[in-house]
């Protein structure tokens, strides 16, 4: 199965975790990586719009809000929700005050 994960968290509750702690959830990202898990840091988003196919809308920010910004997202293939939830558990936002979600795709 294939999970999108969207990582939450701001610079002060990285800044805040120890450095021990950030330096092995950078690693732990690396480990992904070299297993294949696409992942990366988010940018500005924009929004698009083409309602009734009657031209396309262009906004900038993100349309859902939340306590703390997007930080990164990842594709990660797993077993299990429970194995994915295993793979993102040492990531920089799930150790460093921020949240992960993880979101089973269907097909």
């Amino acid at each position: 199965m294939k999970f999108v994960t969207i990582g939450y968290g701001d610079r002060a509750g990285y800044d805040r975790t120890d450095q021990a702690v950030r330096d092995e959830a950078h690693a732990h990202d690396a480990r992904l990586r070299a297993a294949g898990v696409e992942m990366g840091v988010a940018g500005p988003p924009v929004q698009v719009r083409n309602h009734g196919g009657n031209g396309t809308k262009v906004d900038e920010g993100p349309f859902l809000t939340s306590a703390l910004p997007v930080a990164g997202f990842a594709v990660v293939e797993a077993e299990s929700l429970e194995e994915a939830v295993r793979m993102v558990e040492g990531t920089p936002c799930a150790v460093a005050h921020g949240v992960v979600e993880v979101w089973p795709l269907r097909s």
